[in-house]
């Protein structure tokens, strides 16, 4: 018997932003590649209420994204919903319910769903609620981190949170540590369900590091010897890519290259940090980095930083482990629940001087690649789509 999926997410790639939760992409995308999930996503898009010529740079290249396209076999339909930005957060799963639902009522009626579900706490799990209700069905949510950290601490959007949670078959976290965040808010524990990230092992995997030095040599001009040191994430304060900038100019990291992955606002003002510090020249800002490079980049770097205020589980620590590429991260989200053997890295204080003794210790003391990714084995797909099934399928058996 195979269960239809209706999975509402606001956070999903499409063909102009291919990288825009490409981890959420592909748990579905390994849902629906079993036989017994059928899955249709419905990735709401938010515009402002303004003509194309007059909206902000940053949304206009939202406007060509197609009402709806496949990806990986995957129906995925993008629906437009008005909102104000910075404005309109408390009222953002009405404004998604009022632009989804007529969409998920005709999906349905061509083709019943057996189950509705929110990809991200909010403003997803509120709309999710809701449209579920409509149609008679069942729903769960998944928590990823800043949808709790950042929203579970707004009354308004709490108080809608924990209404959606109290109606749901299911609550899904990606760590341990942020289930325990969701129940110091007063989300219901007994429903919560910690669901680890997927790893595609097939891309993700230890490779020569001499090798894969040339190549981010000759194409992003980093230099190919020297201790190169990784860190990935969009470039916005949260991140910490100014802590990792500071830590290069800490005693012992001279001669320490640092590759930034992502782009954002700050990049202007982390190239001037980097001339200010003098270690501009030891500073590599490579850009959107294609999925196809990022593998090379772990396995090329020594060690990977990612001094982040906030996250889950990021799914950048488990790709970093299995190219065999140790991590140094701050005591947040999951980081225990990943680093649970010496040769996986260090957790550090997001101070520079702690990350840079951290970042000394891994290349001077180097653990064998192999030793690192045996550290991410037990993240795969396959292992997410399996236990996303069995949650699911009690979900619809009520």
């Amino acid at each position: 018997m195979t269960l239809r999926l209706l999975s509402l997410s606001t956070l999903y790639p499409a063909s102009l932003r291919p990288g825009f939760g490409r981890f959420v992409a592909r748990q579905m995308e390994a849902l629906a590649a079993r036989p017994d999930w059928d899955v249709t996503v419905i990735n709401p898009i938010g515009l402002p209420p303004l003509p194309g010529a007059l909206m902000p740079r940053i949304y206009r290249p939202l406007l060509e994204i197609p009402p709806m396209e496949r990806r990986s076999g995957v129906p995925v339909h993008h629906p437009r919903f008005r909102l104000l930005p910075g404005l309109s957060g408390r009222l953002n799963p009405a404004l998604i319910v009022r632009a989804v639902l007529p969409l998920a009522r005709r999906l349905h009626a061509e083709q019943p769903f057996d189950m509705v579900d929110a990809q991200f706490f909010y403003p997803d799990g509120p709309a999710a609620a809701r449209i579920a209700d409509a149609l008679g069905l069942p729903y769960a949510i998944k928590a990823r981190g800043s949808d709790i950290h950042v929203w579970g601490h707004r009354p308004e959007a709490l108080r809608q949170m924990t209404a959606a949670a109290q109606g749901a078959g299911a609550l899904l976290s990606v760590s341990q540590a942020l289930a325990d965040d969701m129940a110091d808010l007063g989300l219901p524990e007994r429903a919560i369900t910690v669901h680890y990230t997927g790893l595609d092992h097939g891309r993700f995997h230890p490779r020569p590091r001499a090798a894969s030095r040339a190549i981010l040599a000759e194409r992003f001009h980093i230099p190919a010897d020297g201790p190169l040191v990784a860190c990935v994430g969009a470039l916005i304060a949260i991140k910490g890519q100014a802590l990792a900038i500071k830590a290069l100019a800490e005693p012992g990291m001279e001669g320490v290259s640092l590759a930034l992955a992502g782009t954002g606002p700050d990049e202007a003002a982390l190239r001037a940090l980097a001339r200010q510090l003098d270690v501009a020249h030891r500073v590599h800002f490579m850009g959107a980095l294609g999925h196809d490079f990022m593998p090379v980049l772990m396995a090329g770097a020594s060690a990977m930083v990612l001094p982040s205020e906030r996250e889950g589980l990021a799914n950048v620590w488990i790709e970093a482990l299995a190219c065999g590429t140790p991590l140094v991260i701050p005591d947040i989200g999951g980081a225990r629940e990943v680093l649970m053997a010496p040769a996986a890295g260090r957790i550090a204080a997001r101070e520079p001087a702690a990350i840079a003794r951290a970042l000394a210790a891994l290349i001077s003391q180097p653990s064998a690649p192999e030793a690192v990714a045996a550290c991410a084995a037990r993240f795969s797909w396959e292992n997410n789509a399996a236990m996303l099934a069995d949650v699911y399928g009690k979900v619809v058996a009520g």
